[in-house]
């Protein structure tokens, strides 16, 4: 009773059935163990749920119910484990049916996949928590054990991220139009094809051509001006050539501005499995605040744009966890943030609730002083991979004729430290000012 009990719901039972669950779990939240046939033949009795033909049939069905038959307790668990899963996809199924006809009250369509996918993962979970005492080893195993990560070609971001990204992370790019949100994205998926990964890339800013441009651009080494006028012959031999030193694969899927959602890149992903055999290992979504959410409907009536770009956040990272894969996307700044120098948190355009769900988030910043010397630069938000504060502000340079970035010299690194100084001689002097103040 105590290992089932928190598993199984009333909705899994029907009729008469459902009734006498209710009352049992009643009974035993109240005196904290299981009724026996006389004690819950009066509780039925007293209570007001079962009259008539339904009293009747409740009476018959209880000697069956209270029969004292030894059974095998590992056979019980897992017979009623496959039972709750089979009334849970039934329940789920027949829900689906009245969102599909339109007679559902508050769900639509795009909440499908995460029903059938919460009715498909119901299983007893007897893990109750980590005890601190008893499972110190594990605890150790986990500490040394070698996450698996996406590393980046650009030395601090691999510093601030401990060696890559994790699987199952959101990761966003702050930064303002036309700054390089895209281009970052790009430069990245470039150097996990490079480095043997699979890469999936999901546009809803520009289409599938003009994102494969910009990738050409960064590992044909061309600038993008010029791949219009290269010979078809070159090009061919050249990405011929690039695909011999990699065994990953690009994938690049367009959809239209603000109608695509969780459910969308999660069918993609299975048809992806099912007609290529492509499972990717990182994900990129240009960019979040242009998608749908799956759970709610367009922008209107009383939704807001915190709750919807908050949810449109949480369910791609979902997806993450869900694929165990780490998903990068951007966001744009507010327009006092465009002209900023020194963009922050509040910064972040529409939704605040976009911050509070990414793991890792930082902000590019781009400035004619660092446009003139070729670089741009690089502040960190958020980070639940690292602290924050060390190399909290850092330069990378940029070569935009080919979609580029690339480790400034270490020389260059002048923004990393953070902490004030003070000159001591100068704030004695200034205290001394005060010295005959009576306060």
């Amino acid at each position: 009773m105590r290992k089932v009990l928190p598993f199984v719901k009333p909705d899994y039972f029907e009729g008469v059935y459902r009734i006498l669950f209710k009352e049992a779990g009643k009974f035993i939240g109240k005196y904290n163990k299981l009724p026996t046939l006389e004690s819950f033949k009066v509780e039925l009795d007293q209570s007001d749920r079962l009259t008539g033909d339904n009293y009747t049939i409740a009476v018959d069905i209880l000697p069956n119910i209270f029969a004292k038959e030894e059974s095998d307790s590992e056979w019980l668990m897992d017979s009623t484990e496959k039972w709750c899963q089979d009334r849970a996809i039934y329940n789920a199924i027949m829900e689906s049916i009245s969102i599909i006809d339109g007679k559902h009250e508050s769900m639509t369509k795009g909440a499908l996949p995460d029903l059938l996918s919460k009715a498909l993962g119901v299983a007893f979970d007897t893990n109750v928590g980590h005890d601190y005492v008893d499972n110190a080893e594990q605890r150790w195993d986990f500490y040394n054990k070698e996450e698996s990560r996406i590393p980046f070609d650009l030395e601090l971001f691999n510093t601030i991220t401990k060696g890559g990204v994790p699987n199952k992370t959101l990761n966003i790019a702050l930064a303002g139009t036309g700054v390089g949100k895209s281009l970052f994205m790009c430069h990245v998926a470039s150097s996990s094809l490079v480095e043997g990964k699979n890469v999936l890339y999901i546009t809803m800013e520009m289409a599938e051509e003009r994102i494969a441009e910009r990738i050409d651009a960064n590992l044909l080494n061309i600038p993008i001006d010029q791949l219009e006028t290269l010979p078809k012959t070159m090009f061919t031999e050249k990405v011929s050539q690039l695909s011999k030193k990699t065994t990953g694969k690009l994938i690049i899927k367009e959809y239209p501005t603000g109608s695509a959602h969780a459910g969308h890149f999660r069918a993609l992903l299975n048809e992806l499995k099912l007609k290529r055999q492509f499972e990717p290992d990182i994900i990129f979504i240009d960019y979040l605040n242009i998608c749908a959410s799956s759970r709610m409907k367009g922008m209107g009536g009383a939704i807001n744009s915190y709750s919807y770009i908050k949810a449109i956040a949480e369910e791609l990272r979902g997806l993450a966890v869900e694929y165990d894969v780490p998903i990068f996307s951007a966001t744009q700044t507010t327009r006092s943030g465009y002209g900023n120098s020194d963009v922050g948190l509040e910064d972040t355009s529409e939704s605040f609730g976009l911050p509070a769900t990414a793991d890792l988030m930082f902000a590019l910043i781009s400035t004619e002083e660092l446009e003139n010397v070729g670089q741009i630069m690089v502040k960190q938000l958020k980070n639940r991979y690292n602290d924050p504060t060390n190399n909290k502000r850092f330069v990378v340079g940029i070569d935009r004729s080919k979609m580029r970035l690339f480790d400034a010299d270490p020389q260059e690194q002048t923004l990393a430290d953070d902490t004030p100084v003070f000159d001591k001689s100068e704030t004695h002097d200034q205290l001394s000012k005060f010295k005959d103040f009576k306060l």
